[in-house]
């Protein structure tokens, strides 16, 4: 008996060590910033498929992001249905950024964070966004897939965006989706809550560290109308966000072999650094039938 207890003993300290020698390992192979925990994933709606996920960001992560924006914000631009180029427009009047790929560990973590939660690899990704909203600013309803052929050289049509909000907002600020259908499993907030544009359909209110996951075509990769969104006007407060936009295919790939991967301009690298190769692929990229200026420093060959 003595025998068979002193077995049992020996059999779970070695269990123990062996689990904890297990989860020691398991913690190492894996970075904390890129563990997703499904609880705090809400759906919003399934027209459009959209989800949020709460305390996507730490508030270390919301900080970071805002200190490398600062002083690089300009007015935020759209882009032109039928030429591509991006253009100023009273559509959009917030100020923004792109962060470009793995800057640092943090912003590393964060879209590995995106990749796990998403199953999408991390390369048909652009660079992060990173806007500012002040009282009065907004953006208009809108579809974030392209309408033309500029744009979708580069890694086809956005098929899904990822929006993180990085600070509270007082009021207003919303993201709202006006040709939504309500998810039975979303908790509407109180409607004194929203802002009268946010009343117009399902809507998101901007808390810090949340993310709002949403496609932007149907799984056969047919554009969904029923994503239309819109960013609220802020009404009181201040409203930051970073922006994920995902593509069908890889944003980093080679658009064409051969000589023309080439920069044409001494400014090419300082251009890219500030984010132009999102921001004006036109110019940056081209496409294969008329190659851009600075696809060496946009890392597309």
């Amino acid at each position: 008996m003595a025998a068979s207890r002193s077995c049992t003993l020996r059999f779970m300290i070695l269990f123990s060590i062996a689990s904890f020698l297990y989860q020691s390992c398991y913690s190492f192979l894996s970075p904390p910033s890129s563990i997703i925990n499904p609880s705090k994933v809400k759906q919003v709606s399934w027209k459009p498929r959209a989800f949020v996920y709460e305390g996507f960001l730490t508030d270390l992560e919301c900080d970071h992001l805002i200190s490398l924006a600062k002083s690089e914000l300009k007015r935020s631009a759209v882009a032109d249905n039928v030429s591509g180029k991006s253009k100023l427009s009273e559509v959009r009047t917030s100020s923004g950024m792109f962060i470009s790929k793995a800057k640092d560990p943090i912003v590393a973590g964060i879209e590995d964070k995106i990749s796990t939660w998403t199953f999408l690899p991390k390369e048909n990704g652009e660079d992060i966004q990173v806007l500012r909203y002040e009282h009065g600013q907004k953006y208009n309803p809108h579809y974030d897939y392209f309408v033309d052929k500029v744009n979708i050289a580069r890694g086809g049509h956005r098929t899904a965006t990822v929006l993180m909000y990085l600070t509270n907002v007082t009021k207003g600020g919303e993201t709202v989706f006006p040709e939504a259908e309500e998810s039975s499993l979303h908790t509407t907030p109180a409607k004194d809550d929203l802002s009268d544009c946010a009343k117009k359909g399902i809507a998101v209110k901007p808390r810090r560290g949340d993310a709002l996951l949403f496609f932007s075509l149907h799984p056969n990769a047919i554009p969904d109308p029923s994503s239309l969104h819109a960013g609220c006007p802020v009404t009181e407060g201040e409203k930051w966000s970073a922006t994920k936009w995902i593509h069908v295919d890889s944003f980093d790939k080679n658009l064409a072999a051969g000589d023309n991967c080439m920069d044409s301009n001494e400014s090419c690298e300082r251009w890219a650094v500030l984010g132009e190769c999102s921001k004006n692929p036109e110019y940056m990229i081209g496409s294969p039938e008329l190659p851009g200026y600075c696809r060496r420093s946009c890392k597309v060959c």
